[in-house]
């Protein structure tokens, strides 16, 4: 301290420095013979290690007595630290140690007893054993001193009947893991009466089955077991001290309970059932049961005495009428593939010596009598019998003889049942006994159409996979109604996995381009995955083979109604490909109803489409009047919906007679007028009336008048009160009555005036006259003014060409039909190799020394594009269209004086006067 604070120089020093004085420490810790001195800045204090009993006093005075057990025992395993008192080799000091210890299991033992609380509740006191009965049983083993255990200490809690039970519980977990097996027959006793007691019978056979057979009475356990039903400690004395391994089966009824109940087996008998199958497996495998293995030198023994056991024809005490081989035959009714692993198993230990193969053929032989001649085992039952065979008749040290008749009357019974029940069982039992090696004993051919006739899929798909043909297992797993998804995994591992010839690929890609409407049918999604992998270059073709499928249609539908709705009527407009009845079903379903009503329509239901769409728009009605303001439609969505059921009655009218019609408009009129006799909402009746007047509007087209009145009066709504209150509504009929009216008036005067103009134009222009390019017969080359022989004639054509009738003749341009004759031009003809148009005559004239005549011509292109645009020139206003009409030509022969007019009559050309 004076360093720090500087006292010899006067203390100047800083006060950080001087407050590191105050607090410095050094040389104040000093040791001398085992003890420790702390230095102090008020005094010294001195600290000495105890000794290991001190240190155990010390916590046994604070009643801290698991403390004082837990570090006695790290004295004893040499675990603790700083030990002091305890000397000499290790056996000594545990030996020290462990008595000490003893005398704190005593002493803890007495308090436990005296701390017992005297009055309370058995729980309250067990929960006080508790504390401390499983700490002393554990020292007590740990220390292996179990004649203080079962000693002292037993007698000490045998004081208490609460802590007896508690302590030989503490027991059972040291019982169980072969920790303690050496106790006494007392003990043993009161143990097995507790668990009795307390009905801990599980508990209680856990534990016998763990002991030492010499500790036990076996008097009191076998009585027990019988009475209780413990099977599994009633074997282990019966076997461990008595070495009899075949009593426990016969007294046991074992098979003669099962053997009553083996249509009907009750939970016990399940129990009792498994138990019993294995104890014999166990038995014929050397194995003791239910722990440890049989002494080496009985095995053979056993072995021979359990399947002499099982193999009797009849037993003991057998009624009349029992059937033979009793024990085999209840083994197998309850559990057939079990009984037969069991023996496989069996098989599989024994030695192939002479006693060995007559064991195995004689049990092979009983199982056939048993299941074959009788008819109370299931397919499933029999079929693991033949499976049992085919595995053993596959090994390849093979001493077994099966009759191949009897592989052919299982598959007859597999394959040809009375009915359809037990399908699949039957399928699976056939696959197991064909994949165990029983496929040897049939003939495929055979095998295959039993199995297509028995629709045993899974069954054809194992012959074609062993015959490589994997293209006819894609009809196999389509052909399944149970398989069909896992056709795509099957395709795709194909076509995917190396291994497979190039044939075999091929032959799957063509199967399933073959298939694919099918596969789609069966799931989009995954057909579209395995399209992308490995038909991306025939997505094309694809198409058209779906766009073909109505099927597929209509699922494109159905996903169409499910997900967007909207475009469900502009999509079904533009497809053909489906079915209307199967479609029908698919917009009701989804209550898409303008869909459907399209649909009905389109199948020509007119009534019934109509009754839908009525449906609807009175659904919409209806929600105006049910009070309910929060569920009301939109009123647009009124009127829309009210258009489109107009539209249809308007489209479909004209088809029916005036009933028929009626049947379509009143009905609609009525679900306009029925909602405004609601006075729920009298806001909405004017918007009501309004709509009752479009559909009156339009009614009246197609009604009578009187009679759209003569309704409209019956209603009460408008048939009661004075005239005005429907002034409105029959001023509007009339109006809407007059102007229809008028605009017929109008059209037709419009009509007929554009008619009689275009008709005056036309005629105007066919009275000129045709102008001869050349005043010579184009084809003699005379001039026409000649004097003409007796019948002949000048023909003028349209483009100017002139010739004689006779020119033309020798031209062979001139045919006559039904009387009139028909002339083409011979230049023209000529220059664009028949491109005409014909032309008849309709009167001929004869002329000294000129004769005129009128001829059916043909247009060449240059004649028929002057009249086109003739037809342009005299276009009118009319909007009518003519499907047939009248077409001029020019056709003249002229002389010095006189000229004329042929017109000609052209049937059936269409010709639009716009």
């Amino acid at each position: 301290i004076s360093h720090f604070k500087s006292l010899a120089t006067g203390g100047n020093v800083s006060q950080a420095l001087a407050l590191v004085g105050e607090k410095a420490c050094y040389q104040s810790i000093s040791n001398c013979g085992g003890q420790i001195f702390y230095l102090g800045t008020k005094s010294v204090h001195v600290l000495t290690l105890r000794t290991w009993r001190e240190r155990i006093d010390h916590l046994l005075k604070q009643e801290c007595l698991n403390e004082a057990l837990a570090l006695s025992w790290s004295f004893h395993e040499g675990k603790a630290k700083a030990v002091v008192g305890l000397s000499g080799d290790e056996q000594k000091r545990k030996a020290v140690v462990a008595d000490r210890m003893v005398e704190i299991l005593i002493h803890c033992a007495d308090r436990t007893m005296k701390k017992c609380p005297e009055q309370g509740k058995i729980q309250v006191m067990e929960q006080h054993f508790q504390t401390m009965v499983p700490v002393i049983v554990d020292y007590c083993l740990l220390l292996q001193r179990t004649d203080i255990l079962f000693g002292q200490m037993y007698d000490k809690m045998s004081e208490n009947s609460v802590a007896k039970g508690v302590f030989l519980e503490c027991l059972e977990p040291y019982i169980l893991s072969d920790k303690l097996v050496g106790i006494t027959a007392q003990i043993m006793k009161d143990l097995l009466l507790h668990f009795q007691d307390k009905n801990l019978m599980a508990n209680m056979e856990a534990c016998i089955v763990h002991m030492d057979i010499t500790s036990l009475d076996i008097q009191q356990v076998v009585l027990m077991c019988w009475k209780n039903h413990l099977y599994d400690a009633m074997i282990y004395v019966y076997n461990s001290g008595m070495n009899d391994y075949i009593t426990p089966m016969e007294v046991g009824r074992f098979f003669k309970i099962m053997y009553v109940f083996f249509c009907c087996f009750l939970d016990e008998q399940v129990i009792m059932g498994n138990k019993l199958l294995v104890y014999i497996s166990c038995c014929l495998a050397g194995r003791a049961y239910p722990l440890g293995n049989i002494p080496e030198d009985l095995v053979p023994l056993i072995k021979n005495q359990v399947f002499e056991f099982l193999i009797r024809l009849h037993s003991a005490e057998a009624p009349t009428d029992e059937e033979v081989y009793p024990y085999v035959r209840t083994l197998l009714h309850f559990d057939t593939r079990e009984f037969l692993n069991v023996l496989a198993l069996t098989f599989e230990d024994f030695k192939n010596d002479k006693q060995a193969v007559e064991y195995q053929q004689r049990i092979v032989d009983i199982l056939l009598k048993v299941m074959v001649e009788n008819s109370d085992f299931t397919p499933s039952q029999v079929g693991c019998l033949f499976t049992f065979l085919a595995q053993q008749l596959a090994k390849p040290n093979n001493t077994l003889f099966v009759n191949r008749m009897l592989f052919d009357q299982v598959l007859e019974f597999l394959c040809s049942p009375d009915d359809d029940s037990r399908h699949s069982e039957r399928q699976q039992v056939l696959l197991e006994l064909l994949q165990a090696g029983g496929i040897v004993q049939f003939e495929e051919n055979r095998l295959i159409q039993m199995a297509e006739k028995a629709e045993f899929y899974q069954i054809c798909e194992f012959i074609y996979e062993r015959e490589h043909r994997y293209d006819r297992i894609i009809d196999c797993y389509l052909h399944d109604p149970l398989r069909k998804e896992e056709v795509f995994s099957y395709i795709h591992n194909i076509l995917s996995i190396p291994g497979y010839s190039t044939e075999e690929k091929q032959s799957v890609w063509q199967k399933t381009m073959k298939h694919i409407e099918e596969l789609t049918s069966v799931s989009p999604f995954k057909t579209a995955d395995l399209i992308s992998i490995h038909f991306s270059n025939e997505i094309e073709q694809i198409i058209q083979i779906l766009q073909l499928s109505p099927s597929i249609t209509e699922q494109f539908i159905d996903l169409l109604c499910r997900y967007d709705a909207d475009q469900v009527l502009e999509t079904l407009k533009c497809l053909e490909s489906y079915r209307l009845e199967e479609t029908i079903q698919v917009t009701q379903k989804y209550q898409l109803h303008e869909a459907s009503s399209y649909l009905l329509e389109k199948k020509d239901d007119i009534p019934g489409a109509f009754l839908i769409m009525l449906e609807w728009l009175q659904s919409k009605l209806s929600t105006l009047t049910s009070g309910d303001k929060t569920q009301l439609p939109l009123l647009k969505d009124i009127e829309d919906t009210l258009a489109k059921t107009i539209a249809l009655c308007q489209r479909n009218s004209h088809k029916f007679n005036q009933q028929e019609r009626e049947a379509l408009w009143f009905p609609l009129l009525e679900a306009m007028l029925s909602p405004q006799r609601s006075t729920l909402l009298p806001c909405y009746s004017e918007y009501l009336k309004n709509l009752t007047m479009q559909v009156l509007n339009n009614m009246t087209t197609f009604i009578a008048l009187p009679l759209i009145l003569q309704r409209i009066l019956q209603d009460p709504v408008y048939g009661r009160g004075k005239l005005g209150e429907i002034q409105g509504l029959v001023l509007g009929m009339l109006d809407s009555f007059n102007y229809e009216q008028t605009l017929l008036e109008t059209t037709t005067s419009l009509l007929n005036r554009d008619l009689h103009w275009s008709l005056r134009n036309l005629k105007a222009s066919m009275t000129r006259g045709l102008n001869p390019k050349q005043d010579y017969c184009c084809i003699c080359l005379q001039q026409y003014k000649r004097r003409q022989q007796t019948g002949d004639q000048i023909i003028v054509f349209s483009c100017g060409h002139l010739y004689h009738s006779l020119c033309l003749l020798s031209k062979e341009c001139g045919t006559e039909t039904t009387g009139q004759m028909r002339w083409t031009c011979f230049k023209c003809s000529a220059s664009y190799k028949g491109d005409k148009v014909c032309l008849t005559s309709l009167e001929k004239k004869k002329r000294t020394p000129v004769s005129f005549t009128s001829t059916e011509c043909l247009l060449d292109p240059q004649q028929a594009q002057a009249f086109d645009q003739l037809c342009r020139l005299y276009r009118g206003t009319s909007r009518v269209i003519y499907s047939q009409s009248y077409f001029f030509v020019f056709s003249t022969s002229s002389c010095l004086t006189s000229t004329r007019i042929v017109f000609l009559h052209m049937c059936n050309l269409r010709a639009c006067l716009l």
